[in-house]
C-alpha cells in the first residue's frame, strides 16, 4: 500500500493487483446475489406448477439451497415472491419476442411467440389464486402486463405483414384472444396441447 501526501492529508494508493481484487470482491456479491435470486424464482416457479400455492418461504429457500436471510433480502414478503414470479414470466415474453424477430423469419417467429403465449397463460392460471391474494390487488400487474403483451405482439405482427406472411387486416389482439378463449373453455387437462395446436391454425387462417 502506498501513500500519498497531498494539502495535509495522506492518500492511500493502491496497487494495480489490489485495484482488481478489490474489483472482484465488490462484484461477486452482485453477481451471487442475480444468481440467488434466479433460482429462488425458478423454485418459486416450479413449486407454483406443481400446485403448491402455499408452500412456505422456508422451503423455497429450502430447495433452492440458500438460507431464509437470503431469500427476504430479495423477497421481503410472500406478495413480493408471487409478484416477482409473474413478473418474470412476462418479462421473458418480451425478451422473447425481441430475440425472435432478431433470429427468425417473421411468421415464424411470431408462430414460436404464440407458443411461448400459451406457456405464460398455463402459469397464469397455476398462480392466479395466489395473485388474487395479494394485499395491494392485481390492477396493476395486469395493466403492466396488457402492455408488455400488446407492444410485443404488436411488433411481431407488423413484421410478419411487411414480409407478406400474413394479411394486412389482422389485428394483434385477435390472436391473443383467441389463445386466451380456448384457455378460459378449457382449462382441464390437455388444454395447452389444443391451444397451441390452435396457433398453427391461426397463422394458416392470417395467411394472405
Amino acid at each position: 500500500m502506498l501513500r500519498l501526501f497531498i494539502y495535509g492529508v495522506f492518500l492511500r494508493l493502491t496497487r494495480g493487483k489490489d485495484v482488481k481484487e478489490d474489483q472482484m470482491r465488490r462484484r461477486r456479491p452482485r453477481s451471487d446475489g442475480r444468481k440467488n435470486r434466479e433460482r429462488l424464482l425458478e423454485t418459486a416457479r416450479t413449486a407454483f406448477g406443481a400446485g403448491e400455492i402455499d408452500i412456505p418461504l422456508d422451503e423455497i429457500a429450502r430447495r433452492t439451497g440458500v438460507g431464509i436471510g437470503t431469500l427476504y433480502r430479495h423477497f421481503p414478503n410472500r406478495d413480493a415472491l408471487i409478484e416477482a414470479v409473474y413478473r418474470d414470466e412476462l418479462n421473458r415474453l418480451a425478451v422473447a419476442a425481441t430475440h425472435l424477430a432478431e433470429t427468425q423469419p417473421p411468421v415464424e417467429a411470431l408462430r414460436v411467440w404464440l407458443i411461448l403465449f400459451v406457456d405464460y397463460i398455463a402459469t397464469k392460471q397455476v398462480i392466479a389464486p395466489a395473485l388474487n391474494s395479494l394485499l395491494g390487488g392485481t390492477d396493476e400487474i395486469y395493466a403492466d402486463s396488457r402492455t408488455v403483451l400488446t407492444a410485443a405482439i404488436d411488433g411481431l405482427v407488423a413484421r410478419a405483414m411487411a414480409s407478406g406472411d400474413i394479411r394486412p387486416d389482422i389485428e394483434p389482439v385477435d390472436l391473443l384472444c383467441a389463445l386466451g378463449g380456448i384457455s378460459n373453455y378449457a382449462t382441464g387437462p390437455g388444454w395447452e396441447a389444443r391451444a397451441k395446436r390452435l396457433v398453427d391454425v391461426l397463422i394458416v387462417g392470417s395467411r394472405p
